[in-house]
């Protein structure tokens, strides 16, 4: 085993309102930064960087202390906290949203006052200009990963694409891959991402797994098999906490593995509401899960 590195990880927390085929829940705590540390938690001390309002309650706070998330670098701003609404189709094949209040998240510039030494920097899909501001504050980072999405896509490109150059870990979904690049060949693009400096690229498919580009070697990792889906929500985060949890305990040399886990960690996400099941997480249950992965 490597040194165990601790993890950084900045995102948005928030209160998430959601109706889906299996039910629904009404301001439940979500946010890629909650989703990321929750799942990163089960393998590495993780902390966090965000902003909340005055309204995020002791009930909230007290699951990260529970999870042994560092909340050091989280503000309470005046204001409330991000809520969302998000509504699935009958086949989760399509999200509808139904309301997004930023509140305090509209001015949210992070702020960093940590003691950590070389941490692993997680960059959750917030504005690139933020992303790229963290990256220059925290010093000496052991390894630097990314997500982005499709409004960030939409609005600053030119960013993002900085954005890739600055990281050593870069993923992103299918659909968003395509849409920056303009190209519709997932392992072309992954070749584009990687010439840009990343060491690792992953692109995720949603139900049909993800591609993993290193070195010169593509590959192909399932999804969990026959995971009964309530909520997607916060797949894409969880998988991304298993990747860089599994990473910040093991270190790089077995990037496929990390996939695994984070394939494994995510079927736990989808098969409940919000946080209900990853925070069920144990080692016995997770490595059956893992052992049902495959990879070509």
């Amino acid at each position: 085993m490597k040194d165990l590195k601790q993890i950084l990880a900045v995102g948005s927390i928030a209160y998430d309102s959601l109706d889906t085929p299996k039910g629904n829940r009404e301001r439940i705590l979500g946010g890629s930064c909650t989703y990321f540390s929750v799942a990163a938690s089960h393998y590495a001390k993780t902390s966090i960087i965000g902003v909340v309002g005055n309204d995020f309650d002791n009930k909230s706070w007290s699951l990260f202390k529970e999870y042994n998330i560092d909340t050091e670098c989280v503000e309470i701003a005046d204001g409330p906290t991000f809520s969302w609404g998000g509504k699935y189709n009958s086949d989760y094949s399509q999200r509808d949203t139904l309301f997004t209040n930023l509140g305090v998240f509209e001015h949210f510039k992070p702020k960093i006052n940590t003691n950590l030494k070389n941490p692993i920097l997680y960059l959750g899909n917030i504005q690139p200009s933020l992303q790229l501001d963290v990256i220059k504050k925290v010093e000496n980072p052991a390894i630097i990963a990314a997500d982005s999405m499709n409004l960030w896509i939409d609005l600053f490109p030119k960013q993002v694409w900085e954005l890739i150059s600055k990281v050593d870990i870069f993923m992103l979904n299918d659909e968003e891959a395509r849409q920056l690049t303009d190209e519709t060949n997932l392992e072309k693009i992954s070749e584009k991402f990687l010439s840009l400096g990343p060491k690792i690229v992953i692109i995720k498919m949603g139900g049909k797994g993800s591609l993993l580009a290193f070195k010169d070697k593509k590959h192909y990792v399932s999804v969990v098999p026959n995971t009964e889906v309530y909520d997607p929500t916060g797949a894409g985060d969880s998988f991304a906490g298993g990747v860089i949890g599994y990473i910040a305990k093991y270190g790089l040399d077995n990037p496929i593995e990390a996939v695994v886990h984070g394939s494994a960690v995510a079927s736990y996400t989808v098969s409940g509401f919000g946080l209900e099941q990853l925070l069920k997480l144990n080692q016995k249950e997770l490595n059956h899960r893992i052992n049902q992965v495959s990879f070509r």
